[in-house]
C-alpha cells in the first residue's frame, strides 16, 4: 500500500473523542490535536467518525475540512473503523503529492480497516476475559474462606464467654478476631482489582526521614479517587509533597505551572491518556521521571508502547502493593535532582478541551 504516514484513532464513546493510538511519520503537533466524532469543526477525522463515511481528500488547500498533518500534506484518505456496523474509530492516510488516493486505495483501506477493528475488539476481549477471570477467582477465593473464618470468630467469641476474668486469655482471643478482620480486609483489597493499592493500611512509617523522597514534589494523577488518595497518603507518610489531580487536563494544567521531581499517572484518564501526560512533563522537563498505571496491563491508546520508546521510567499495573510502589518510586528518584521553582512557561501543554 506504500502507506507511510498514518494515524489510528479510536472511539471513546464516554467523551466522543477520538483517541490516538497508532501514529506513524506524523509530526507531534498533528497527533497532539483533540479531535471529536462530529461532522464540523474536527477536520476530516471527525467528519468520517461522525457519519461513518470513506473520505478522500484530493487537494488539502483546497478542502476546508482539513486541519493540521503530515508537513506539506497535499492529499489524504481517511476510513471509518466498523465492528458490527458500528464506528469504534478511524484509519486516516496523508501523502506530499496531490491526488495521490484512488478509489482503488479507499476500497483497500476500507477492508484493511475492518482487520484493525477486528485486532482492536479481539485484543479487548483478552483484556476483558483477563479482567473478569481474576475477579471470578478473587471471588471464589473469598466465598471458599467465608465460612472458615466465621467458625474461628464463633469458636472465639465462645471462649471469651468461657474465660470471663481472665483478662490474658481474652486478650489473646481478642488478638485472633483482630487477625480474622485483618485478612477480611485484606481479601476485600485483593477483590477490589485495580482500583485498589496493596497494604496501604501497614505502611511502616520510617523514624527517620528518608532523604530521597523528603520534600520531593510528586504529581499524581488518576481518576478513581481511592487509588490517587492513598498513592497521596502513602508517599506524605515516608516525607514527599504530593500534587493530586482527579483528570488528565488536571494534570496537564498543573504541569504548566509548576516543575516536578516524579509524575505518577494513570494511563486511560478523562481528557487525556497516559502518553499525553508523559509528553506534556517532557516538554516541563526533559528529564522528569514518569510512572504509568494501568489495570490489568490495559492500554488501549498504546501509552506505555510509546512513552518506552521515549524514556518512560516504568510501569505500575493495578492492584500493586505499597512496597513495589515505594521500590519504583525511589528506583525513579535516584537519578534525580530536587525540581526547582520556577516561572510557569508560556506555551500550552493542555490544548483547551472541546
Amino acid at each position: 500500500m506504500h502507506f507511510d504516514h498514518f494515524c489510528i484513532r479510536i472511539l471513546d464513546k464516554r467523551s466522543n473523542k477520538l483517541e490516538l493510538v497508532i501514529a506513524e511519520g506524523l509530526p507531534s503537533e498533528a497527533t497532539e490535536v483533540d479531535l471529536y466524532a462530529q461532522p464540523e469543526g474536527n477536520g476530516i477525522s471527525g467528519y468520517v467518525a461522525a457519519t461513518g463515511r470513506s473520505y478522500i481528500c484530493h487537494d488539502t488547500e483546497k478542502d476546508p475540512r482539513y486541519v493540521l498533518g503530515l508537513q506539506h500534506c497535499k492529499s489524504s484518505l481517511t476510513v471509518p473503523l466498523f465492528l458490527h456496523d458500528k464506528v469504534i474509530g478511524i484509519y486516516n492516510v496523508e501523502s506530499q503529492t496531490v491526488g495521490a488516493f484512488s478509489e482503488d486505495d479507499r476500497q483497500f483501506a476500507e477492508i484493511f480497516g475492518r482487520y484493525i477493528a477486528m485486532a482492536l475488539h479481539i485484543l479487548d476481549l483478552l483484556v476483558v476475559e483477563r479482567y473478569t477471570s481474576t475477579g471470578q477467582l478473587a471471588d471464589n477465593f473469598v466465598q471458599e474462606l467465608a465460612a472458615p473464618l466465621n467458625d474461628i470468630v464463633t469458636e472465639a467469641g465462645t471462649l471469651m464467654e468461657e474465660y470471663i476474668g481472665d483478662d490474658s486469655m481474652r486478650g489473646r482471643l481478642n488478638k485472633i478476631l483482630e487477625h480474622v478482620q485483618a485478612i477480611r480486609s485484606t481479601m476485600q483489597n485483593v477483590c477490589s482489582g485495580p482500583k485498589g493499592v496493596l497494604g496501604a493500611d501497614k505502611v511502616n512509617v520510617p523514624k527517620q526521614m528518608d532523604p530521597l523522597l523528603a520534600g520531593r514534589k510528586i504529581l499524581v494523577a488518576d481518576d478513581e479517587a481511592t487509588i490517587r488518595n492513598t498513592i497521596g497518603d502513602v508517599l506524605r507518610k515516608f516525607g514527599a509533597d504530593p500534587l493530586i489531580c482527579k483528570d488528565g487536563h488536571e494534570a496537564c494544567l498543573m504541569l504548566e505551572q509548576r516543575t516536578f521531581d516524579l509524575i505518577i499517572s494513570d494511563i486511560k484518564m478523562p481528557y487525556r491518556n497516559g502518553y499525553e501526560i508523559f509528553a506534556a512533563a517532557r516538554r516541563r522537563d526533559d528529564f522528569v521521571p514518569v510512572i504509568l498505571m494501568t489495570g490489568f496491563g490495559y492500554d488501549p491508546h498504546h501509552s506505555i508502547v510509546r512513552a518506552s520508546q521515549e524514556g518512560l521510567s516504568s510501569v505500575l499495573f493495578k492492584p500493586f502493593k505499597v512496597d513495589q510502589l515505594m521500590d519504583e518510586v525511589r528506583k525513579a528518584l535516584s537519578n534525580k535532582a530536587p525540581a526547582k521553582i520556577d516561572a510557569p512557561k508560556t506555551t500550552s501543554s493542555a490544548p483547551p478541551l472541546n
